[in-house]
């Protein structure tokens, strides 16, 4: 599939892939319960190392080959299996690591206005960041159509932030994410 650089178009799910951008199969993931319709998105916030941006880190953690010895902070995540079904990166691109009707592991020990085990109903988007510092421009450029693609393909109720379904335990996208424009540009 060819690679998606942050452009503003509508953008299209076939089988819970999302055509025009960039594949990479992550086997952290597994089949959802019979019957769960997805109805919730959870937007995280991930930088490997932390505080820094760029690099294949995140992508070798989400496919089990991140090197323990490759950064002092990897030797205690390196083993985790962890995975999302979008990551976009700070220029914009997207890279689709599950299918969206699979269930991605993304949001842990987690609930949702009382119902647990969100990653059974719920889509995990990363955006490369942390709590310290703003998005980009080029990510919510890329986020918008990804927000209104998956509205019209699934059952939408909720967008929320993995500090909304794990509070106490992770207080991602953090305090820069820009809630107020997400609602204004993101409507199906």
């Amino acid at each position: 599939m060819a690679e998606r650089d942050g452009a503003a178009d509508e953008l299209t799910l076939v089988d819970g892939v999302l055509g025009g951008v960039r594949c990479v199969a992550s086997p952290n993931c597994d089949e959802r319960p019979a019957g769960t319709a997805v109805s919730l998105i959870v937007i995280h916030a991930i930088s490997l190392p932390p505080g820094q941006f760029g690099g294949t880190a995140v992508e070798a953690l989400f496919t089990n080959r991140l090197a323990a010895d490759a950064h002092p902070y990897y030797r205690d995540i390196h083993a985790l299996r962890l995975s999302a079904h979008f990551f976009i990166e700070r220029s914009g691109r997207i890279t689709q690591f599950v299918p969206c009707d699979r269930r991605a592991w993304h949001a842990g020990v987690s609930s949702w206005r009382g119902r647990p085990a969100c990653n059974d109903f719920s889509i995990g988007i990363e955006l490369e960041g942390c709590d310290q510092q703003a998005f980009a421009e080029a990510q919510y450029q890329a986020l918008e159509p990804l927000l209104r693609a998956l509205h019209r393909a699934y059952p939408i109720n909720d967008v929320v932030g993995h500090s909304d379904v794990a509070p106490g335990r992770k207080t991602d996208p953090g305090p820069h994410f820009d809630w107020a424009r997400l609602r204004r540009h993101s409507a199906p």
